[in-house]
């Protein structure tokens, strides 16, 4: 690996957690201005003592007014009603007359770190835990919302929630839980009275994104909405509003956007997601910021560590006017579970709407779909677990790309070999800059040798490594799959603790030290092979060195990170030092030296009267 191919992946490698860690969350989250609450805005009617309306806000313009938010009441006795199906134990509530809680039967809440530790198996994956409203609770001032309190009724597909509201309404809220962790809605308004009732703006709860058990520091926590072309994820970097990502700043409360797009909307962490994809779309999407309590065990338990952050996502309704003895329904479809592939792919194709963007791939998200159905298949197809499904996918990647590094590496090589002419010819023109470029170029077109001939591949090659770094971070097949000592590919692989060792930034955690074989490997395999790839022709020894131990600066940033990356990384390493080792047997011998002044001399005028 020569020079201008280590800047090549370092300035990319520089570029890409900018990209998430400050870019993303900085300049590509919108946020609107929150308009004022106006519950005395003009109305359209709903015609039809029995039409079906919408609440969409399709009969206005402009951003809906944020209604005011009242709180639940908790005088009355809560009343729970659970129902339960292959996927998912759904939680009831009479407060707001929505869904509590989603235990996701199939997935525990937290995966033991070390192969020989045992996580609590008996506690499964909840999500919109610790929320402050349930979802599909619908707020607004007090009387659109009343006391909140709803009569829950078990019916022959589901739940029904209903509620007489003040001024004569009715709100009804039926859910039907089926497959693929779908639960479809309606919310009814029936208006009985003989006279028109202004139905103020309205926010309409999905549920709270947070983080999954003790471990989880939250970055991936947020929300993601979608206009009908494109996707926008807003995560909690983006409320903590901080310089570069790390210095404070003044943080941010709450999020708003769209204007009468919003095809759905999810609240999400890194692997589950509470998504709500409403039949027509809403007005705007909203979002607030909540601290979550401190949990019981995992790594933020230290009261030393800050508190970590949810994000409560809605979806908001323009104000509409029930006609007398009229009505108004909104269908809509809850997907409350795993962001798992090819679950949301069979939906985006049902609802014809791109449910598959929740899996936040960015802007590889062709290579990272690619890449995560292959490596399934090489799961399912040849009955082996995910680890050396990934290897199996990175000794596919190399035979597919070994022409492209073949070339790379022989280019190197080639560079190499005329290293003691091309640093013959630096001396003699050392003096002059400009006419040593003219020289230099002109020995390469005499022997045939591209200088970019060695980074060419390598850019090639970057998509499919970004779009495979994405997959494998988000990838839920890998949470909680063992490999070997790994006992969950999602996870750093650390076999223990060197405890006392805390001071040292983004490696040591609060217990001590982590030994995490898998990122030294990777680091070990990377110094080896710069030291058998050839360095640039003229490159000094102190920057040569410099390029040597360059991948030791990659500790910080990867020693933490997943075990199933910090595995194809390694792998793919070794298979490149195998591919240097072979070319290396059939490397161009040394130009020789003396050589020098005769490639020099056909630039001269005598020469130039021969030629």
């Amino acid at each position: 690996m020569d020079k201008k191919s280590i800047a090549v992946i370092v300035t990319c490698v520089i570029l890409m957690f900018l990209w998430q860690g400050v870019l993303v969350p900085k300049y590509f989250s919108e946020q609107r201005p929150v308009p004022a609450v106006d519950t005395n805005a003009a109305t359209t009617s709903v015609a039809g003592t029995t039409a079906v309306a919408t609440a969409t806000g399709g009969t206005t313009s402009g951003p809906a007014a944020l209604p005011a938010r009242a709180l639940l009441s908790t005088n009355a006795p809560e009343e729970l009603l659970v129902l339960t199906n292959e996927n998912a134990r759904y939680l009831f509530t009479s407060r707001g007359g929505g869904i509590k809680e989603i235990e996701l039967v199939r997935f525990p809440e937290t995966i033991a770190r070390r192969r020989k530790e045992q996580a609590n198996i008996h506690r499964v994956a909840t999500l919109n835990a610790h929320a402050e409203f349930p979802v599909l609770t619908i707020l607004g001032g007090p009387g659109l919302i009343g006391d909140g309190e709803f009569q829950l009724t078990r019916t022959a597909t589901g739940v029904r929630a209903e509620k007489e509201l003040p001024g004569g309404l009715r709100l009804v809220k039926t859910f039907e839980p089926s497959t693929n962790y779908l639960v479809r809605a309606t919310v009814r308004w029936e208006n009985p009275t003989r006279h028109s009732v202004p139905l103020p703006a309205q926010e309409w709860v999905i549920g709270t994104g947070a983080p999954m058990g003790g471990d989880d520091d939250g970055s991936n926590v947020g929300l993601m909405w979608f206009d009908g072309r494109k996707a926008h994820e807003t995560l909690t970097a983006y409320f903590d509003n901080r310089t570069l990502g790390c210095f404070p700043g003044t943080p941010r409360s709450e999020f708003h956007a769209g204007n009468s797009n919003v095809v759905w909307a999810v609240a999400h962490n890194q692997f589950f997601g509470a998504l709500a994809m409403p039949e027509t779309p809403a007005q705007s999407v909203h979002a607030r910021v909540l601290t979550m309590p401190r949990p019981e065990e995992g790594r933020f338990s230290d009261p030393d560590k800050p508190l970590r952050k949810g994000v409560e996502t809605s979806l908001v309704y323009a104000p509409v006017t029930l006609a007398p003895e009229g009505a108004q329904e909104q269908h809509l479809v809850l997907f409350i579970g795993p962001k798992e592939y090819r679950t949301l792919a069979t939906i985006a194709n049902q609802y014809h709407n791109d449910a598959d963007k929740v899996m936040a791939f960015g802007f590889f998200g062709f290579f990272s779909k690619a890449l995560l159905l292959i490596m399934n298949w090489f799961h399912l197809a040849l009955g082996i677990p995910y680890g050396w499904a990934i290897i199996v996918l990175t000794i596919s990647l190399k035979v597919v790309f070994w022409p492209l590094t073949g070339a790379s590496t022989r280019s190197a090589q080639k560079m190499a070999a005329h290293a003691p002419q091309l640093k013959a010819l630096k001396e003699k023109y050392k003096d002059d800059p400009a006419k040593f470029s003219q020289k230099q170029m002109q020995y390469f077109r005499e022997h045939k040798i591209n200088p970019v001939a060695g980074c060419l591949p390598m850019l090639v090659q970057l998509p499919v490594f970004f779009g495979l770094f994405v997959m494998l971070r988000t990838a839920i097949e890998l949470r909680g799959a063992a490999f070997l000592w790994v006992a969950d590919l999602s996870q750093t692989d650390t076999l223990f603790v060197i405890p006392g060792i805390t001071f040292l930034p983004f490696i040591s955690t609060h217990e001590g030290l982590p030994i995490n074989p898998l990122p030294l490997l990777y680091i070990a395999s990377a110094i080896w092979q710069t030291h058998l790839t050839p360095v640039s022709p003229g490159m000094d020894p102190a920057q040569q060195k410099l390029m040597r131990w360059m991948p030791l600066m990659f500790l910080l940033f990867l020693y933490n990170y997943s075990s199933g990356l910090a595995l194809y990384m390694t792998i793919n390493n070794l298979l490149t030092i195998l591919q240097t080792w072979l070319l290396r047997r059939h490397a161009p011998a040394a130009a020789p030296l003396a050589a020098a002044p005769a490639t020099v001399s056909v630039l001269t005028p005598a020469s130039k009267k021969k030629k």
